[in-house]
This record gives structure tokens, sequence and C-alpha cells, in this order.
């Protein structure tokens, strides 16, 4: 499983420098930007956190779950999760960065409606994050029925 984290990793630094061509071409055409394209330049920046931010998850904790246990010690600052998360909270966390990612799409396609209203394809990114939200929500439900059974027993 190693080869495929290295592979993450470096989709990561290709993420990152799509991130600094994104800054760049936004902080150069800041000046002439209307109000509008800002928001969109800062929706875009956003949804390339997030998705690093996803990468990043996939990547300690599939790590940690399938390759080797991280060691935390003399790295306090670390977030709890990294070295505790199981399966089930992973699910979560995966699926909670999908539908942000999925409702900053939407965002900005509802952002562009001047320059493309193309309403089938804004019909789908609805239909589309509507699923992710819905998928969500039937599997926090699913891991606290299956929690609270298993406490039962």
């Amino acid at each position: 499983m190693a080869p495929f984290y290295i592979g993450l990793v470096i989709a990561l630094l290709v993420l990152l420098f799509k991130f600094g061509h994104e800054l760049l071409h936004f902080i150069m055409h800041a000046m002439e930007a209307t109000e509008s394209d800002t928001i969109l330049g800062i929706l875009t920046l956003v949804d390339l956190t997030f998705t690093g931010n996803l990468v990043l998850i996939v990547i300690f904790s599939g790590y940690e779950n399938f390759v080797s246990k991280i060691d935390p010690n003399g790295h306090p600052d670390w977030p709890e999760w990294m070295t505790r998360v199981d399966f089930s909270g992973l699910k979560q966390k995966l699926l909670a960065s999908i539908v942000a990612i999925s409702a900053i799409a939407l965002l900005k396609a509802f952002m562009n409606l001047d320059k493309n209203a193309d309403t089938t394809w804004l019909m789908w990114l609805v239909i589309i994050h509507a699923v992710f939200v819905l998928s969500s929500l039937v599997l926090a439900l699913s891991d606290r029925l299956s929690s609270h059974a298993e406490d039962t027993h």
C-alpha cells in the first residue's frame, strides 16, 4: 500500500502547485476583478484547500490503518484524529469533505449564473450535492445505529 500513499503525496504536491498558480492568478488580477470574480477566486482557493485536506486525511488515516502505526510522541500539535480514527470515523470525515467540496462547486456555479445559465448542468450539480448530503446522513445514521446495537450487547 505504501506506493499508493507515495502517489497521493505526489498528487498533493501537484495540488499545491495548482493552488499556487490559482493564488498567483488571483493576486495578479485583483485590481480589475469584479466582486463576483473575487468571491469566485476565493471559493476556488477554498475548494483546493478542502481537496488538499481530503487527500491528507486519506494519506494519514490510510497509512495508519493499513501500513504502519504513526507515533504521535513528540508531536503534541498533531490533530487527535490522526492516530485514533477508526474506519467509520474516516468514512465520515471523507464524506464531510466531499460534501464541502460539492457545496463550493455548487456555490461557484450559482455565482456564475450570469455567464453560464445552463440549467441542466445546474440541476445535475444540485442532484449530485443532494446525493452526497443524503449519503452522509445515511452513513452517520447507520454508524450510530450499529454503535448503539454494539453497546446493548
